[in-house]
């Protein structure tokens, strides 16, 4: 089962600041059509376990969507393309 990553939430409410972390994220299931919202630790969590997520770009290309962590520790999403780390989550509208 896939989810797409549909939009996401700052916080704060800060969309434009890139030093904000993404906080919560909508999605829709492939599957059940069934729509939600997330925080980013429960999709960090779930994609770690064997959930899978991606997002579709502005020109329809589907970047997958992976997990990664800070040198701090904070662990947090990104996107990847052709074995490449991207901002494709950055890029969607505010949920």
């Amino acid at each position: 089962m896939a989810i797409r990553i549909t939009c996401i939430m700052k916080s704060g409410g800060y969309h434009e600041d890139p030093h904000h972390a993404i906080s919560e994220l909508g999605w829709r299931n492939d599957s059940t059509s069934a729509t939600g919202r997330s925080s980013r630790q429960a999709i960090f969590e779930w994609i770690k376990t064997g959930g899978e997520a991606y997002v579709i770009g502005v020109t329809g290309m589907i970047a997958t969507v992976g997990c990664r962590q800070h040198a701090n520790g904070v662990q947090y999403l990104q996107t990847y393309s052709d074995r490449v780390w991207n901002d494709n989550l950055l890029a969607l509208p505010e949920c």
